[in-house]
């Protein structure tokens, strides 16, 4: 059961009802997260703008995914592994792609580095060797990437985390992280 309620966007004061409706007009619907952080304008806004701010840098749609699932799995959050296996589907990852990355693993040898570095990260609480930046950037990354890859598991940190917290209801097709290996 959820623990933290969610906004009924028809009730919402008018500012977070008009943030609520341009994300609707957006992408069809109000996902049940931000209809909880509009408990919070501030958390709702704050995860907005750096979601905006990350998604316009120079990874690609599909890999800001996979770092996602991988996120998603390394903290076992199964709404963050159920939205972004919707969401890797319309970035163009097959679906045995998407259960790989949830593992840390991918087929590609580039985003199989990034996600590695993602992974060690999360696990590591942000500490990484020298070792494991010169292994992300060997397989082609630049210093520009590697502090976006950290930007989109911070992001991807605080999802897990509100998620976990507010035991969010999973509106997307549900993807349970129990079954995959970490």
């Amino acid at each position: 059961m959820q623990r933290i309620p969610q906004v009924d966007p028809a009730k919402a004061p008018a500012e977070v009802a008009a943030t609520l409706g341009v994300i609707k007009s957006k992408i069809g619907k109000v996902p049940n997260i931000l209809k909880t952080m509009a408990q919070a304008p501030a958390v709702l806004n704050s995860y907005l703008a750096f979601s905006g701010a990350i998604g316009a840098g120079k990874l690609s749609p599909a890999l800001r995914e996979q770092l996602a699932l991988v996120t998603a799995g390394a903290n076992s959050c199964d709404y963050c592994a159920s939205a972004h296996s919707a969401a890797g589907k319309i970035a163009g990852l097959a679906p045995d792609e998407i259960n790989r990355n949830l593992a840390g693993e991918a087929s590609d040898a580039r985003a199989k580095a990034a996600l590695a570095f993602a992974r060690k990260l999360v696990i590591n609480r942000g500490v990484v060797s020298d070792a494991e930046i010169v292994a992300v950037k060997s397989a082609g990354f630049t210093d520009e990437d590697v502090l976006e890859i950290l930007g989109n598991v911070a992001l991807n940190l605080f999802t897990n985390y509100f998620n976990h917290l507010a035991a969010t209801d999973i509106d997307f097709p549900r993807v349970e992280t129990a079954s995959k290996e970490h």
